[in-house]
Order: structure tokens, then sequence, then C-alpha cells
């Protein structure tokens, strides 16, 4: 079996525990269970560990919370950051767990002990299970921030400002408060109003007096002082 075959592969991490189960299992239950040895096997290697693409575009990126291009573009960065920082966490913990499983390797071989070395062989059996779990979630992560990436692409049609968050959200949130404010009834609870409402009526006070800017403005400006950036012709002189 090759190294890349090798990984998220439950077969050698499990097989040596199934025998066990019938410590507690009664002998029908565990005939049932070597019957389904395989389908479970099949279950363990394609659940869902994560969001698919259809969860992610319309539970994350709902139209309600996320409704333009860009809001949903940056959402896609912040979701793909997560999910990146998340797969380097587990690296080190994979890392660790090969070390420990290193250490136990090492025990068996030194310990005198049979009852000792029997409980070493357990936790061994342990950690490889685990570590065929990592290698599963690893991949998973690694789907989703493919997914991400995929969906930004998608997003950004050029429209707006992908290098400054900033600059899109006071059309974003005035839409995503519109929303809001569109769902109040007289159920509402007043303090949930009271926030949408005052959201709104601060975004509008800050656009007339021209403290937030409409996000093409902002880009035209950006875009000018770059301009301006690059044209500066830095020179020396001498005394």
């Amino acid at each position: 079996m090759s190294k890349q075959k090798s990984k998220r592969d439950i077969v050698a991490a499990s097989e040596a525990n199934v025998n066990y189960l019938s410590n507690v299992l009664d002998q029908k239950d565990f005939n049932n269970f070597v019957a389904l040895k395989d389908e479970l096997k099949d279950t363990w290697h394609k659940k869902q560990v994560f969001r698919t693409e259809t969860e992610m575009r319309f539970s994350v990126l709902d139209d309600g919370r996320y409704p333009t291009k860009a809001a949903k573009y940056w959402q896609c960065v912040r979701e793909q950051n997560a999910f990146f920082e998340n797969l380097m966490s587990l690296s080190f913990e994979y890392r660790k767990n090969e070390v420990e499983i290193k250490k136990l390797e090492r025990k068996i071989q030194e310990e005198q002990d049979n009852l000792e070395r029997e409980l070493h062989e357990i936790e061994l059996e342990q950690k490889l299970y685990s570590r065929a779990g990592m290698e599963l979630t690893a991949k998973d992560r690694m789907r989703e921030i493919e997914t991400w990436s995929k969906l930004k692409k998608e997003y950004d049609d050029g429209s707006f400002d992908t290098k400054n968050v900033n600059t899109h959200q006071s059309e974003s949130y005035q839409l995503i408060l519109q929303n809001k404010a569109n769902t109040i009834t007289q159920g509402t609870p007043q303090n949930e109003v009271f926030n949408i409402l005052t959201q709104i009526n601060t975004l509008d006070r800050l656009k007339k007096e021209g403290v937030l800017l409409p996000p093409s403005e902002i880009m035209k400006r950006q875009k000018l002082l770059e301009s301006n950036n690059d044209n500066i012709d830095i020179t020396t002189s001498k005394k």
C-alpha cells in the first residue's frame, strides 16, 4: 500500500480492536457488528466532516446577512482563514501524536512487565486510530479551504475593493440592516428594534456628514492616492 493510500485508513487502526468489542457487546450484537464492519468503514470514510458547498452558499453566505458580492467575498476570506488556522493547529497536534506513537513503540520494546506492555499497546492502538481521524479531518479542512477559494474568485468581479474590507461596509451594512428592519413585527423585542433603527440612523448620519463615503468614491480616492505616490520623485540633496 502506497503512503498516499495509507492515509485516512482505519483498517489497520481499528482491526486489532474489533475483536475486543466482544468484551462490551453480547454475542448477538457483536455478530451484527462484524456483519456491518465493511459498511461502517465505508461510512467512516465518506461521512460529512465540515460544510458542503451547498451549505456554504445558502447557509453561510445567505443574501440577508451578505447582500452584496463584496460582503460575500469578505466573509469567504474570514471563513477560509479560520480553516487555514485550524489546519495549522491540527498539523501541530498531528506531529505531537506522531512523537507519542514513537515513544509508545519504544516503551513496548523495552517494557518487561507484561501488563504494562499491554497497556502501552492499547495506548498505541488509540494513537493510531486518532492519527487516521486527524488525516481525515485535515483532508476535509483542505477541501473547504479550496472551496472558499473558488467562491472568492466567483464573487470577485472587479466591482469592489479586495484589499481593504472597510471599503464596502457602509453599503453592505446599510442593506443588511434594511433586511433586518423589514423583518420587524409587533413581537420583535424592543431592544432588537432599537439596535436596528439606531444603527440605520447612525449610518445615514455618517454618510450625510461625509464620514462614510460610497465604495466607488473610496476606491477612486485610493487609486488617486496610489497614483500620486507612484509619481513622487524622490531625490537626495547634498549639503
